[in-house]
């Protein structure tokens, strides 16, 4: 029985989508603009066919399957992006906390307030993570107020230090606040712990992101209907609330590729392996880094050589991203983008655009499952 491997390159976009316009995006390409700028060495992505997938130049012969996916949720954000991949376009519109200061509605940041039993709250506005952290860290260590922030993604952030706040603290908080935020239409609150002094702050690989619940079983859910071993690797099974996961493994993306690795090697028969590398986005589309997040495509595509040169007779394993996060562009916001998609084991083939849900579809007719969704496999 054949296996499926499904991993996410969070923000790795190659343009093209034909509503940018309506998110301010039109002309925006992650791949596209990271590559003209400092042009990329990956010839393991190569080979499956990225070059002509992404239009990144056709000096090699693909191998693989390759082509281009188009989503129909109205969001460019994790949780859109990853649903429709599973085979649930989102049916609502997400609601967005607006760029002021105050951003927040006075009933949730008093409800932060009392939950930590702090006379207020810090932060209370749109900012990138890792600067907001620098920027209020040293003020949070010594009043004990959470740092609460959020993005032009329809997130609601709570950044504290894990020794001086606790982590367990921490993430009751955010638990006991997702209810608010989820029937706002907010689609997630998400803890992102820290440790460090002033100066010296980081991010640990401890975040929880709580997830709206999805409104309609997954392909990870039928998966497991069909009594299949379903993993999920870094943020999936937040993303999905846990449904359909029997088993999670976090951390940063290093971390995450020997996770993917060791499955590649342990996973049974009949099993779907979802996973997520985040760093793309996290670390280097939101800090508009190009350099970084080309050094980082390489080293994804380095490390990924050895896997799937291990890949069993009758495995897939398909590249795709949920949206674009092009560090040229304007802001620091993702991009409403097309995304490439990839496959090792079938074999070569173009299979020009697609949409998000063809692609689990085209996972679960591999897999033999019972239900496949409203997509078409193109496998």
């Amino acid at each position: 029985m054949s296996r499926a491997f499904l991993v996410v390159l969070d923000s790795v976009g190659c343009g093209g989508a034909p509503d940018a316009a309506d998110f301010d995006d039109a002309g925006a390409n992650t791949l596209g603009h990271i590559h003209a700028q400092t042009p990329l060495k990956m010839p393991n992505l190569r080979r499956l066919g990225l070059g002509q997938a992404a239009g990144l130049g056709a000096d090699v012969t693909p191998q693989g399957l390759h082509g281009v996916a188009r989503e129909v949720s109205r969001g460019k954000d994790t949780p859109s992006g990853h649903w429709e991949l599973a085979g649930v376009p989102v049916p609502w519109d997400w609601h967005y906390l607006p760029d002021t200061q105050p951003s927040f509605p006075t009933q949730i940041s008093q409800a932060v307030a009392a939950f930590c039993g702090t006379d207020g709250i810090l932060g209370d506005c749109h900012a990138s993570g890792t600067a907001i952290i620098e920027r209020l860290g040293a003020e949070h260590v010594r009043t004990g107020k959470p740092i609460c922030y959020t993005s032009a993604d329809s997130v609601f952030q709570i950044a504290a230090h894990e020794d001086h706040f606790g982590l367990d603290r921490l993430l009751a908080l955010c638990e006991h606040l997702a209810p608010m935020l989820h029937a706002m239409k907010v689609g997630r609150v998400i803890a992102r712990p820290f440790i460090g002094s002033e100066g010296r702050f980081e991010r640990t690989a401890n975040r929880h992101d709580y997830a709206v619940e999805v409104p309609a079983p997954t392909l990870l859910d039928w998966a497991k209907a069909d009594g299949r071993a379903t993993y999920g690797v870094g943020k999936i099974g937040d993303i999905f609330s846990g449904r359909g996961v029997d088993v999670s493994r976090k951390g940063f993306d290093e971390a995450l590729m020997g996770h993917l690795s060791d499955l590649v090697d342990e996973a049974p028969d009949g099993a779907l392996v979802f996973a997520n590398f985040v760093e793309f986005d996290s670390l280097y589309g939101h800090r508009r880094d190009v350099e970084g997040y080309a050094a980082h495509l390489e080293w994804f595509d380095a490390a990924i050589g050895p896997v799937l040169a291990r890949l069993r007779p009758g495995d897939v394993m398909i590249f795709t991203a949920d949206h674009g996060n092009d560090p040229t562009w304007h802001g620091t916001e993702h991009t409403r983008e097309q995304v490439p998609v990839l496959a090792a084991g079938v074999g070569a083939k173009d299979v020009g655009q697609v949409m998000f849900v063809d692609v689990a579809a085209s996972v679960a007719a591999h897999l033999g499952l019972s239900q496949r969704g409203p997509g078409r496999s193109f496998l």
